[in-house]
């Protein structure tokens, strides 16, 4: 699915996402990342929500986001409230929806001028059927 870019300079968009795959701006990420209303875009080290830690969580809190958006995969998953706890403890907000939609939501927010971050999970697209 292709996005409308904004012409915002020095925020980040996801400019276009499919199944394993997305782009923030012109650069394709194939790995699970953070995507901050502005800087560097960031890996994320895990790619199913079965997979994420509290580091995971706590590496999001560092970056001081408003609201996060979480993209659980291709479907909606949600994980553990414990894991969320270092985001509450700061009074950051988050809204869990699927991939797709999660990129939709954050590129509405960051256009708002919101301070969203999108932590978004990329599960390796599936083998095509013979």
């Amino acid at each position: 699915m292709k996005f409308q870019p904004d012409t915002a300079s020095g925020v980040n968009l996801v400019t276009r996402q499919e199944p394993g795959r997305l782009w923030v701006g012109t650069t394709p990420h194939t790995q699970s990342v953070l995507v901050p209303w502005e800087g560097e875009v960031l890996p994320w080290g895990a790619s199913r929500p079965e997979e994420l830690t509290e580091a995971h969580f706590a590496q999001i809190a560092a970056l001081r986001p408003e609201v996060v958006i979480f993209g659980s995969g291709e479907r909606l998953r949600f994980v553990s409230p414990a894991l969320l706890r270092p985001l509450i403890e700061l009074r950051i907000g988050v809204e869990t929806m699927d991939t797709p939609a999660a990129c939709r939501t954050y590129n509405v927010l960051v256009s708002e001028h919101r301070r969203a971050l999108a932590a978004l999970l990329l599960s390796p697209p599936a083998p095509p059927s013979a």
